[in-house]
């Protein structure tokens, strides 16, 4: 397998990129929505939020990257007609936008008070932003419904990709598996 993507398959760096993203975004969501049932004296009261700003920083970090080598990386040609073409470029579109909305809120809420996030006990993320009105409570509104609406985009996404499998028989699922043909 190439490091690189081809006109015809994506690359593995691409690859992983994009299922480590899938799994920390599916991960980040059962964590967030699972902190939510929890009570100040539960033992993971803390220890949720600690896992779940570090893995947060940890997916802004493989995000920039991505758009990184998404700008300055072949990309394998478009499967499909005009309007799902159309369709996959606003959906791939909206779905940084999201990640990017989710991540930025994310780290609004947990800075609001000014602390820093502590990534795995390793490194610091300053806070930069703590003097906005209601920061904490209107970040925390943006997190969770643009979270949501991440989930559900991730989910047509991935709907989107098995259409294309089992239904037009195109490649379009697994080149990003590194595959370029069915059999």
């Amino acid at each position: 397998m190439m490091l690189k993507n081809t006109e015809a398959r994506y690359g593995i760096i691409a690859i992983v990129i994009h299922w480590l993203t899938a799994l920390i975004v599916i991960g980040l969501f059962a964590l967030g929505w699972w902190m939510l049932t929890l009570t100040y004296y539960d033992e993971w009261y803390r220890l949720g939020p600690w896992w779940h700003k570090s893995f947060g920083i940890t997916l802004l970090g493989i995000t920039v990257l991505r758009v990184l080598w998404t700008l300055f990386n072949t990309k394998p040609k478009p499967i499909g007609s005009k309007l799902e073409r159309l369709g996959a470029k606003a959906g791939h579109l909206l779905l940084y936008l999201l990640l990017f909305t989710v991540m930025i809120s994310g780290f609004l809420i947990s800075t609001a008070d000014g602390s820093s996030i502590s990534v795995f006990g390793l490194f610091p993320v300053p806070a930069i932003i703590t003097d906005l009105p209601s920061q904490a409570d209107i970040a925390g509104e943006v997190h969770w419904y643009s979270a949501v609406a991440l989930l559900i985009l991730a989910g047509g996404h991935a709907l989107a990709s098995l259409k294309h499998h089992f239904i037009n028989k195109d490649s379009t699922l697994i080149r990003m598996f590194g595959k370029t043909k069915r059999k």
